[in-house]
């Protein structure tokens, strides 16, 4: 009795498919999810460099320093149409030259140890009385300045399954664009000439 019932369990195929479907189908969930978080990341810092990039060509204006806060309140409300909690900084650099934008500043390295140490002399290029690894200056220049443009944002990922798989709850992009200012009105006044 026992191994007849036993035959007729064996050959009955009916819900195997069930079986089949629950054995496959958190792997299913958690690479439709993956990708939809790669998708959703990768559409966000399209738009925030697309932003950045619209941003940097607004303020290479001269009348970029009176609208410096608006300049970034349009770069803000661009991610926060897709994640509106999203934490964002901003950060601009000026430099006098593209050759010298995130470089340190120049020192005469007296012991050759590549570091500037106490009595060694520097060029204080972004004028704040310390030797700095960029020689940057906070905030937009001047006319033909070279300006280092940078955003950040964090935010919450949209889907809950990455923490699962071990990252971080909140993903982040930076956005980087280096212009040069436009050469307006006061900045060509006794530094330039016209050949005759």
């Amino acid at each position: 009795m026992r191994r007849a019932c036993f035959r007729v369990i064996h050959k009955d195929k009916r819900g195997a498919a069930l079986v089949e479907f629950a054995l496959i189908a958190p792997v299913l969930i958690f690479t439709l999810l993956g990708l939809f978080e790669l998708g959703y990341n990768m559409y966000m810092q399209s738009q925030l460099q697309g932003a950045v990039q619209q941003a940097a060509r607004k303020s290479t204006l001269e009348s970029a320093t009176a609208s410096q806060e608006k300049i970034d309140e349009r770069v803000e409300a661009a991610v926060k149409m897709i994640a509106s909690n999203a934490t964002i900084t901003f950060d601009r650099k000026s430099y006098s030259t593209f050759s010298g934008v995130s470089q340190p500043e120049d020192f005469v390295d007296l012991n050759e140890d590549g570091i500037c140490n106490d009595g060694e002399q520097f060029e204080d290029a972004n004028g704040n009385g310390s030797w700095d690894m960029d020689r940057g200056r906070e905030g937009l220049g001047g006319a033909r300045d070279v300006v280092l443009y940078k955003v950040a944002i964090e935010y919450p990922r949209a889907f809950g399954a990455s923490k699962l798989l071990g990252f971080s709850d909140n993903a982040k992009f930076e956005a980087t664009t280096v212009m040069r200012n436009q050469p307006y009105g006061d900045g060509l006044a006794g530094g330039l000439g016209q050949c005759t």
